[in-house]
């Protein structure tokens, strides 16, 4: 004991044993990691984004797959958006025409159609007398010289990544320049800065899988392909089971030697009885057999199918965030309106755009000031996307009413003049529809009325006040009222 008290100690080496999380029974063989068949399972990479060309074929073949890449694309651009700042309304109404004229919204949607159906897309700012591949200066865009977007898709383009963007910013770590394909229809074997293009990836992957996929996303189709082909083979196995609704099986006594023999006769005697038969069994008819012949009828039910079908739907409608109403075109079922799903569709589409389109469109809108106005931006400049939801008849009648009443009460009330409330009740006519025959040169011409002194701001009325007497009126009376005077 003594020898031993100076010396430290040894700790006993601990034990080591392996766990796993969630509920196991070994017992029962109940649980992940137990020998059973569920344990089995595991995910395995398709890289389904990779093969360009079997997702071709499932977006020109698949109607699923189709609506899955385009509802969501046109979705995102259908509204539009509506621009605020400081701009005079015919300077805008001069922007939103530009836009119309360049389709702008069509390239756009094209754009994220391919980065939805490829993993990524690009759209290329066209200005016309510029090299694509300086960087873009929004001041040098002359009038007249932006001419749209070309959409293309990743396979057109090789990104350049030996030379990254090392700038602090939404763009660090991406390709400073794009090499078109020699074979494109246009910019081919061009080289485009990244200042010059509008960028969107699918669905967006770590940074060890964005070095596989070359620097983009993933397809929405790599998600739902198992669930997409389990409701494409449901589907074939119930057309093709319509005709294997009604089977009629008859036994005929010898068939096969009758059929395999070489007595044409018999053959043809065997063929004309089932003629016969087919001939005339119906509601009205009659099978007529031989004693010894057997005839039996199967038919197959087809109950249950249906929720098959619909479960598979469902699934993919969750994989790619797309209510059942927009995707398959159903009308809603059970207790359900389809309102809620619309609505909780419409939040996540806005999303979306928040996140991929509000930078791009603001470098657009300055684009288009430099190019269809002829100014730089107001530093003010900004913009909404326009609201997905329409409300119907009887909501927009709700908000015209309430809108009106506001307006005439705070004028009655002297809180706001009348320019301004005919301006107040134009604004908000693109949403119910009512007022919008109020034209600016009504506004203009309520700007120059005479105020109202009982409006806010009207100058007051001169008062009335008694003129001094004139002494010279005094001096020139006849003396006979001057002195009745005194």
């Amino acid at each position: 004991m003594a020898r031993n008290r100076g010396k430290a100690q040894r700790r006993p080496e601990p034990t080591r044993a392996q766990t796993r999380d969630g509920y196991v029974n070994p017992r029962t063989r109940t649980g992940m990691g137990q020998d059973n068949g569920f344990s089995a399972g595991k995910y395995v990479f398709q890289f389904l984004t990779r093969n360009r060309v079997q997702l071709e074929a499932a977006y020109r073949g698949s109607w699923i797959i189709g609506n899955a890449v385009d509802c969501v694309a046109e979705d995102m651009t259908r509204a539009g958006i509506e621009i605020t700042g400081g701009m005079e309304p015919h300077d805008i109404s001069r922007l939103y025409s530009g836009m119309s004229r360049l389709g702008i919204w069509q390239a756009i949607t094209d754009t994220i159609k391919w980065s939805r159906l490829y993993g990524g897309g690009l759209a290329i700012m066209m200005i016309k007398g510029q090299d694509p591949s300086t960087p873009l200066r929004p001041e040098t865009v002359r009038k007249g010289d932006f001419l749209g977007l070309y959409s293309i898709d990743r396979w057109i383009v090789n990104p350049d990544y030996s030379n990254r963007i090392d700038d602090f910013g939404p763009e660090l770590g991406q390709p400073r320049f794009y090499r078109v394909i020699p074979d494109a229809d246009a910019f081919g074997g061009k080289v485009v800065h990244h200042s010059r293009v509008i960028r969107l990836d699918g669905i967006r992957l770590p940074m060890y899988q964005r070095q596989y996929e070359n620097g983009w996303g993933m397809s929405i189709a790599e998600r739902i392909i198992d669930v997409l082909a389990a409701f494409d083979s449901a589907t074939l196995g119930a057309a093709q089971l319509v005709y294997k609704a009604h089977l009629r099986v008859m036994k005929i006594k010898n068939y096969k030697q009758v059929m395999g023999g070489l007595n044409e006769q018999a053959k043809r005697g065997v063929t004309a009885q089932l003629d016969n038969i087919r001939a005339y069994q119906s509601n009205e008819g009659m099978s007529v057999i031989d004693s010894e012949d057997d005839f039996q009828a199967l038919t197959y039910s087809f109950a249950g199918l249906n929720d098959v079908l619909l479960q598979f739907a469902q699934q993919i409608a969750g994989a790619i965030q797309v209510p059942m109403t927009r995707l398959l075109g159903q009308s809603p079922a059970g207790f359900s309106t389809g309102e809620s799903d619309l609505r909780q569709y419409d939040t996540g589409i806005s999303q979306k755009r928040e996140n991929n389109l509000r930078r791009p469109m603001h470098r657009l809108l300055a684009l288009l000031c430099y190019s269809e106005l002829g100014v730089s931006p107001p530093d003010d400049l900004d913009f909404r996307f326009g609201s997905l939801w329409e409300p119907s008849d009887k909501e927009k009648s709700e908000i015209m009413t309430a809108r009106t009443t506001a307006v005439v009460g705070a004028f009655d009330a002297g809180l706001v003049d009348k320019p301004t409330a005919l301006s107040e009740l134009r604004a908000g006519s693109d949403i119910d529809g009512m007022w919008n025959s109020i034209t600016e040169q009504s506004i203009t011409d309520a700007e120059n009325e005479p105020p109202d002194p009982g409006e806010i701001g009207a100058p007051p009325e001169p008062q009335q006040t008694l003129a001094p007497p004139d002494e010279s009126n005094l001096q020139n009376d006849p003396p006979e009222r001057a002195g009745r005077d005194d």
